[in-house]
Formats: structure tokens, sequence, C-alpha cells
């Protein structure tokens, strides 16, 4: 039986697979890039190390964003979720990491991005949140399934909890200020994505400050 038609994405890596030495580290990405759907982990760890050490420019690209999409063809958007997914896993779900081998499928990585959101921008309780983690790692359940249990906990959340904006707020500047420290020439805007970082950190302390003052004067009445 002949092998499967290859994408025109799958075409251009091999291509260029042919001119990188075997075994390098450029070599190695290429080859994730190309076993993407089943090793998402890999690249986005991968990736995650391109970023942060700029090792895009020693292979002629000016960003981060210009080797992902020209390179190994994946949008900015669909690196920064494998980026931010990582590394949330690296945090949070250790576990999952290192059993990797294991888990097949793997938990699709927009919806560990999803477990993401709803514990560092939606404020899901720990009922939700563990509700939501059993049906991405347990049940495993199609991202469609995933993201419309997401919506729906997540518009009562932002609901009762008016927190939930600022969160998200401050959840994107440090993506921002992430994804800024990997282009050349740009520490002026990384300082300010830093003073907007610090800013909305200390609007969320306030605000938080202010509802469990609140909180305690009503339980006193």
């Amino acid at each position: 039986m002949s092998d499967a038609p290859r994408s025109s994405s799958e075409r251009h890596i091999d291509d260029l697979m042919r001119h990188v030495e075997p075994g390098s580290e450029r070599y190695e990405i290429l080859d994730r890039a190309k076993r993407f759907k089943s090793s998402w982990v890999e690249l986005g760890e991968k990736l995650l190390e391109v970023s942060r050490k700029g090792q895009f420019r020693d292979w002629g690209y000016q960003s981060f964003e210009e080797y992902c999409v020209q390179e190994i063809r994946i949008k900015r958007g669909t690196a920064e979720k494998l980026t931010t997914a990582y590394r949330f896993m690296e945090k949070e779900e250790p576990q999952l990491i290192a059993n990797r081998q294991e888990l097949r499928p793997l938990p699709d990585f927009r919806s560990i991005d999803l477990l993401r959101q709803a514990k560092e921008e939606k404020a899901f309780t720990e009922e939700e949140y563990g509700d939501l983690r059993k049906s991405i790692v347990e049940e495993e359940r199609s991202h469609p399934t995933v993201l419309k249990k997401f919506k729906e906990v997540a518009a009562l959340r932002e609901e009762v909890n008016p927190l939930a904006p600022l969160k998200a707020a401050l959840s994107a500047a440090k993506r921002l200020e992430s994804a800024l420290r990997g282009l050349p020439d740009a520490r002026n805007f990384v300082q300010l994505a830093a003073d907007m970082v610090a800013h909305l950190e200390g609007e969320l302390e306030a605000m938080g400050a202010g509802e469990a003052e609140e909180a305690g004067t009503i339980r006193e009445i």
C-alpha cells in the first residue's frame, strides 16, 4: 500500500531537512514539526527553547514568528499556544510530560491551553477546574467538546467574578512580554510590556484586597 500524499508543508520541511545536518538542533525541530500531530509536547518544548535562546537568529531569521511561519510552517498563534501549553504542563502537570510516551493520543494542545486559561485567567473553582481536567486528560474528550464546556463555565465565572477580565489582560500582557523578548532590538518594547504587567498586577492586587475587605465587612454584618 502506498503512503498517504504529503502536504505542501511536509514537502517543504523534507526539502529543508535535506540541507540541514542530521542530528543537529535545527534538524531535530524540523523532524518534530513533521510529527506535530502526535508529538506536540516535544515540539512545544523545543520551540520554547528556541524562543528563549534566540536560536532562530543563528538560522537566518529576524524573529521567532518568522522562523515558525517560514521554516516549520506554523502560524504565530499556533506557536504561542504550543509554547504556553507546554509551559503550563511543565508547571502544573509535570506527570503528563513524564508519561507522554504512555499517553496515546496526547491531550490536544488547544485543550491544554483552555485548562491553562481556566486556572490563570477565568478563575474556575477547584471543582470546575478538576472537572475540565478530567474531561481532557482522563476522558479524552474532543477539543470541540472541551471548548463548549469551557465556554459555558467561563461565562458563569465572568458574571460572578469581576476580576476575571483583569486576570485575562494580565495573562495576555505576560505573553506579549515573553514574545517581545524573542525579537531583536525590542528592548524598549519589552520594557513597556513589563511596565504594563506591573501595572496590571498592581490593579489586580488592589481590587483583590478591596473585594476581600468588602467580603469581610459583609460577614461582620
